[in-house]
Parts: structure tokens; sequence; C-alpha cells
């Protein structure tokens, strides 16, 4: 039985790896800052909360990160920690370069120090390329526009230079957006999935977006993990690019997402500057070619269909909340009718 450990457990990646790599038949542990705070909830939805041994270490910290790799032992290691949001980069810069780079550090450092023959993957992002307006590959420049951006582009090459100088199977797995309903409301397509499905429901709200005319690769995060796993399986460490090499604009996503629920967007949505970031990237598209011939990774699931799913499982969520309790005062035969509302 292999041993995997994965730093950041409770987040939307963190818990679709548990339920992928517990399927493998893998001893799963994952830690958090505080595990005895953290609800898990992402790993309760999933049924993974019982399974996964889940402990607590802060991955700033060297001394806790070698106590959790010595006591472990794992066979592979996948760092998905640190500050995830871009836009909550700008506000807090010095939380998200520090979570990320120094996370990383601590890291590669501790496995060094142990001799141990674990494989890691890093969790890197697209907005390292920055905007280029070119498509993106393994060979392109970094050129990050953002503190989330500056501090992945820090983490990638602290890998790279433990892997080359070092020996360390060490990997990063450049990643495009990748979205699901385990997303928080923190992240734009939660945000308009979740506004978008009050809305249709009745509420007199208006979603507030920043500017529609940006380009992004958006997948579907089940898929992902897959991809991240498969790059622990190969004969030698590489990083690699991962998307579905196809690009839409916000204003794609949320015309989409309103139209599923026979909304017209243009009613319900307005531009509100206070929403664009200080510097933004454009146009993005990556090239995942490489994942495709060298591990056969391939993204099946691309924006309409990620919209799709997500709007299906924000509004039976919904549905059920608003569902009136069992008991004397509320008949066990109401039904809200909005419930019965048919995804176009």
């Amino acid at each position: 039985m292999k041993r995997a450990l994965i730093i950041g457990i409770s987040g939307q990646d963190g818990a679709y790896l548990s339920k992928l790599l517990l399927s493998k038949g893998y001893e799963v542990h994952g830690t958090s800052r505080d595990a005895n705070l953290n609800a898990f909830g992402r790993l309760r939805v999933l049924g993974t909360l019982e399974k996964a041994h889940l402990l607590s270490m802060n991955p700033c910290d060297f001394s806790s990160v070698v106590r959790v790799l010595a006591r472990i032992q794992p066979d592979e290691v996948y760092n998905l920690a640190g500050q995830s949001s871009v836009a909550l980069s700008f506000q807090q810069p010095v939380e998200t370069i520090e979570s990320i780079t120094g996370g990383t550090l601590c890291l590669l450092e501790a496995i060094r120090s142990l001799a141990s023959p674990i494989r890691m993957f890093n969790a890197g992002s697209v907005e390292c390329f920055g905007d280029t307006g070119e498509i993106a590959t393994e060979s392109s420049p970094l050129r990050p526009v953002s503190p989330y951006g500056v501090a992945k582009s820090s983490a990638y090459w602290e890998v790279a230079s433990y892997r080359q100088s070092y020996g360390l199977f060490a990997c990063t797995g450049i990643l495009a957006n990748h979205e699901s309903p385990l997303r928080s409301e923190r992240f734009v397509t939660q945000k308009i999935v979740a506004a978008a499905c009050r809305i249709a429901r009745g509420s007199k709200e208006t979603l507030f977006v920043g500017n529609l005319e940006i380009t992004r690769d958006w997948g579907w995060a089940d898929e992902y993990v897959t991809a991240m796993w498969l790059m622990l399986q190969q004969q030698q460490p590489a990083d690699c690019v991962l998307g579905t090499g196809v690009s839409y604009t916000l204003r794609d996503l949320v015309e989409h997402t309103f139209k599923l629920l026979g909304m017209d967007w243009r009613s319900h949505t307005q531009v509100r500057s206070e929403f664009t970031r200080p510097s933004d990237i454009l146009r993005l598209r990556v090239d995942p070619s490489k994942a495709r011939t060298e591990m056969g990774w391939q993204a099946q699931i691309t924006m309409p269909s990620v919209i799709r799913r997500m709007v299906t499982e924000e509004w039976a969520r919904s549905a059920e909340s608003d569902r009136p309790q069992q008991d004397h005062a509320a008949p066990q035969d109401r039904v809200d009718s909005s419930a019965n509302l048919q995804i176009l």
C-alpha cells in the first residue's frame, strides 16, 4: 500500500485528490494548520473525511514539516497549500508570497535533509506566464503580473533548483483555472453561479463583476487531480502545463451561466471598477499537448460543461436549504416550486 501526504487537504484540490488516491488503495494523510479547528467540509461532502488521516502542520515551519514527514514516511507528497486567490493576493501580498514560497522551500529542504525517496508534486499556476498574449507552454518565459503569480513563479524555480541540484523527484504542475462546486464564492466562477441561482429563485440582487473581456482556460478540478497523480508515476520528474487548451471570456461564462437558468445576464449584471485588479492577465491560453503525449492525460470538460455542473449542484443545494423542516408547523408535502426549475 502506497502512502501519500496531501499538504492542504482541506481545499478543493486536496479533497478531490484524497478521493482519487483512496480509490487507488493509498493510505492517505492530510494536513492543515490546525486540524482540530478545521471542519474539513469538502472531505465530508466527498465522503473521505473518515478515511483520511488528518493532522496539524505549519508548512512554513521547517521543524513542523520535518516531524510530519519523518512520522508518516510518505511515498508521495502533494504540495497544495498556500494562499490560493489571485484577487486576494493584491490585498495580502506578504502573506501570499510567504505561504507559497516559504512553504514550498521548507518542504523541499525537509525532503532533502531526510534523504528519503519521496516523490513530490507542487501545484503551480499559469498566472506565472503573465499577459504575453501567446499560447503558453512549458518553455514559455515566466512574467507574472500579480503577487500570486510572483509567488508561484518563485516556488516553480525552487522545485526546479532542488530537482537539478539535489536529484529530488520533484515537479510542478502548471495549472490553468480548474473549478467545481467545492469552490468558495471568493472565486469568480462560484460567485457568478451562486448569485445567478439566487436571482433565479427570486433575489433582487445585482451581480457585480470586473473586466468581462479577460479570457481564461476553465477546466474541471476532478480531472486535474488525476494529472497530478500521473506526474508522480512517470520514470523521470518533469514540469507540465495542465489545461483544456480552450479559452473563453468572462463575458462568455456569465452569459452561459444565466442562460442555463433561463435569464438574460445583461438584466442582472453590472461591471464595477472596484472588481478590476490593479494588474491582470487579459488573454490566457495554454498548450497542454505535453501532458497528452507523455502521460496520456487530456481534459475532457471545458467551460460550458463545467458551469452546467456547478449550476446543477448549486441549484440542488439551494433548493435543499430552502426546504422547510419536517415538523408539525410545516406540512410534509410542502415543496418550493422553484426547486423544479429545469436547467436549460
